[in-house]
């Protein structure tokens, strides 16, 4: 294996590969809330109960969205260089991208996606930015602590649960209220409005609290992978790949199941299972991680098919909304709880194909993606 070393001044290829490899995941994590938006009211799983809720919940949910976390953290390292070359200011740089972020993702979380993650995303790039000079080893034992702190509380909580069960029991399931939001959502276009606005502002604060400390984790865990060029420079570690995948798959499969055994289980069995997933999904998102990178050098026209996706990333997360509310909302087709699940998933890889293919098509003729162009004119300030 010849050791990878991308010019200063290029795209990381491996780096477009994965984070188009992970809008996969996101979709199909988030296309269950389009498909039966009455989840986000009674709090229940996006996916009806069954195999396919199962598989996902084990495979997908929490572990693709902290592999986007990771690549921004790492992609955060190559904008400060970026930053340098052009004599730049870093910070006003950062705070001007962030900024951008951070609109962006209230216009989309009010409109399309309530379950947006770019406000938090640029809040917490404000923080990477203040931390900007840690240590690659300081930052991943930071990051570690706050994996391992989360788990321990989701553990005292599963803990606490036991002394009084009828606490841990999640609240009947208000039909009344999924039915109103189901109405709404296949209503009228003011209807969907109407509804994006209510949820938003409650599913974005939970977002901030349930998936921040884990982001901001995979933040400085990318910022380290970022200051060694790990991604660059894979020649140096991937001696160690096979051993990444066995130790990766070993703890993540089984946190995973226990995941997908748990979920909607009343008292501790729910916490536990977060507790274990929250650990064992960062061996498996890095399993997976370094499984794509095998197929790709193998199969290098599986990279190129991902990568202008990677590329125009921002861009496909907002697609992803846009083709999502247009197959279920009243802005289109209103499709909401008529499908079945797996139905639901072959939505899903049609809108990812479908994006796939406009991503490589915008690219032979542009440099970045329609929201890239606007993020980087933000961000450079001109």
């Amino acid at each position: 294996m010849t050791e990878v070393r991308t010019p200063p001044a290029s795209r990381v290829h491996e780096v477009d590969v994965v984070r188009g490899f992970a809008l996969a995941g996101i979709l199909v994590a988030n296309i269950g809330y389009f498909a039966d938006p009455g989840y986000a009211v009674n709090g229940t799983m996006p996916i009806p109960d069954g195999p396919v809720a199962s598989v996902i919940t084990a495979l997908v949910l929490t572990k693709f969205y902290i592999i986007f976390s990771f690549l921004f953290g790492y992609s955060f390292t190559l904008q400060l260089r970026s930053a340098e070359r052009a004599g730049a200011s870093v910070r006003a740089r950062t705070l001007r991208r962030c900024l951008g972020l951070f609109v962006i993702g209230v216009a989309h979380g009010i409109l399309l996606w309530i379950g947006d993650i770019l406000t938090l995303y640029a809040v917490l790039g404000l923080l990477l930015l203040a931390m900007r000079g840690m240590r690659p080893r300081t930052a991943v034992v930071t990051g570690s602590v706050i994996v391992g702190v989360l788990a321990l509380l989701w553990a005292g909580l599963a803990a606490l649960s036991t002394l009084d069960p009828a606490a841990g029991q999640a609240p009947p399931a208000d039909a009344a209220a999924a039915a109103r939001t189901m109405a709404l959502a296949t209503g009228s276009p003011l209807d969907v409005l109407t509804l994006q606005l209510e949820l938003y502002p409650p599913l974005a604060a939970m977002v901030w609290a349930f998936q921040g400390p884990m982001a901001l984790a995979m933040f400085l865990f990318g910022l380290a992978a970022g200051r060694t060029r790990v991604l660059e420079e894979t020649g140096r570690w991937w001696h160690l790949a096979t051993r990444i995948q066995w130790i990766g798959f070993g703890l993540g499969l089984p946190g995973g199941v226990l995941l997908a055994v748990t979920a909607g289980r009343p008292g501790a069995w729910e916490l536990v299972g977060t507790a274990a997933t929250t650990v064992t999904s960062v061996p498996l998102a890095a399993a997976y991680v370094v499984t794509l990178l095998r197929v790709t050098r193998r199969f290098p026209a599986a990279g190129r098919a991902l990568a202008p996706a990677g590329r125009a990333a921002a861009s496909n997360y907002l697609g992803q909304s846009v083709l999502c509310c247009l197959v279920f909302t009243g802005y289109g087709l209103a499709l909401a709880g008529r499908l079945s699940p797996l139905a639901v998933m072959g939505v899903a890889a049609v809108i990812y194909t479908v994006l796939l293919g406009l991503s490589a098509w915008w690219l032979r003729t542009h440099r970045y993606g329609p929201v890239e162009y606007v993020l980087r004119r933000v961000t450079n300030g001109t």
